[in-house]
Formats: structure tokens, sequence, C-alpha cells
């Protein structure tokens, strides 16, 4: 499986569409909703009251990096041992 990228040239305030997002991490459009029914997985907002959710880079960043153990993204505590 490839590992999840996230482009470095991305602002942390860009936005991405609910659909970008399921997409960008492999995700089942169906399982996303269920975390947001649950009130689990990262947060969502919506433009102008609209009825289409966004979420923005840096919060899809803190939502992968969350789900990574330790070293995959880059904890180097071990690397000098």
């Amino acid at each position: 499986m490839n590992p999840i990228h996230i482009p470095q040239e991305w602002a942390d305030t860009d936005l991405l569409t609910f659909e970008q997002f399921c997409e960008l991490v492999r995700i089942p459009p169906r399982t996303v909703r269920d975390w947001r029914r649950r009130c689990v997985g990262p947060r969502w907002g919506r433009l102008d009251g609209g009825g289409r959710l966004y979420i923005n880079v840096g919060e899809v960043r803190r939502f992968v990096g969350s789900a990574l153990p330790p070293t995959a993204v880059g904890d180097r505590r071990g690397a000098d041992r």
C-alpha cells in the first residue's frame, strides 16, 4: 500500500472538499460520514452556511499525523541510539 502523500506546496489554509479528502486518504465516504455522525475524525466546516463540507489542509495533516506511529512521522529519538 502506498503512503498518503500531502504535497508540501499545499498551504495549511488551503481547502479540500469532502470528496477530495476521501480520495486523498483512501477512505470510503460512508466511513467518513459515520465518523462525522459519531463526532470522531477530523474537523469539518461549511462556507457561508452552505451545504458543501470542507476541510483545511492543516487539519488533514494533523489527522493523518495522529493516525501514524511516531516513527512514521519523523520521531528520531531512537535514531541516535
